[in-house]
């Protein structure tokens, strides 16, 4: 299954500085009540973001950009963030917010707010759950296609995990990113059970190569290169043990 468009996970903020919830939820009130639509309770326990939630875990949340003014709404249920996209528009941000917590599926939710985009993964987690593991690989490989790029760190990190995603054996395993850096873990959820070197894009556009007890193992040129000496250096029968 290929991913069709940028899509979501929980990695670096995609506003360092973010404007507190207040601030934004008074926006898209005003943006709402100009639309003649009515924005759900919010989640008051936020401060960095606008958060919206029902009682069946539906979520929705909205991220003020100042880099450019703009807006970051994501999209999540069956606990997955499925959906996301950019606009510069509050209006556009409420009718993704109030066609997702009204019940709107992917499809739905785009027709209300075109900025909102999602994977061919997201429409088949929609209709029936993927596992952890699989989730976890298109959260990371989606969202990092999302947020703003920081000294092209997201783009080395992106192509390793690309990279790293076309080795079955590394498909078997839970992605982990720290600080732009990449490793594996036997365990989908945490407390993470890492296995195997880890990867570290460098701003040259070169990847670190390092074993599980920090030491260098080899920088290389390319991504496939770093991600042929993990392969080559995990345990046999390695795989997920939850």
């Amino acid at each position: 299954m290929t991913s069709s468009s940028p899509g979501i996970a929980s990695e670096p903020s995609a506003c360092p500085e973010p404007t507190r919830a207040d601030e934004i939820v008074a926006r898209l009130r005003r943006a709402a009540d100009e639309s003649g639509l009515t924005l759900p309770a919010q989640d008051p326990q936020q401060w960095s973001h606008a958060a919206f939630e029902d009682a069946d875990g539906r979520r929705v949340i909205v991220r003020a950009l100042r880099e450019d003014g703009g807006y970051l709404v994501r999209c999540r249920k069956q606990g997955a963030w499925l959906a996301g996209g950019r606009t510069a528009d509050p209006a556009a941000a409420v009718r993704a917010v109030t066609a997702w917590m009204g019940g709107a599926d992917l499809e739905r939710t785009r027709a209300a707010a075109p900025f909102v985009r999602f994977g061919d993964w997201a429409v088949a987690h929609e209709r029936e759950p993927l596992s952890p593991v699989e989730l976890a690989w298109w959260h990371r490989l989606d969202f990092l296609l999302l947020v703003p790029p920081r000294q092209g760190a997201e783009t080395g990190l992106h192509v390793l995990l690309k990279a790293a995603h076309a080795h079955p054996r590394l498909r078997r395993l839970t992605p982990v990113t720290s600080h732009y850096m990449l490793w594996f873990s036997t365990r989908s959820e945490y407390p993470y059970e890492r296995v195997g070197h880890s990867v570290d894009p460098l701003r040259d556009g070169s990847y670190l190569v390092r074993a599980i007890d920090g030491a260098d193992v080899a920088t290389t040129a390319t991504p496939e290169e770093a991600v042929a000496l993990v392969v080559a250096a995990l345990p046999e029968d390695c795989g997920p043990t939850q």
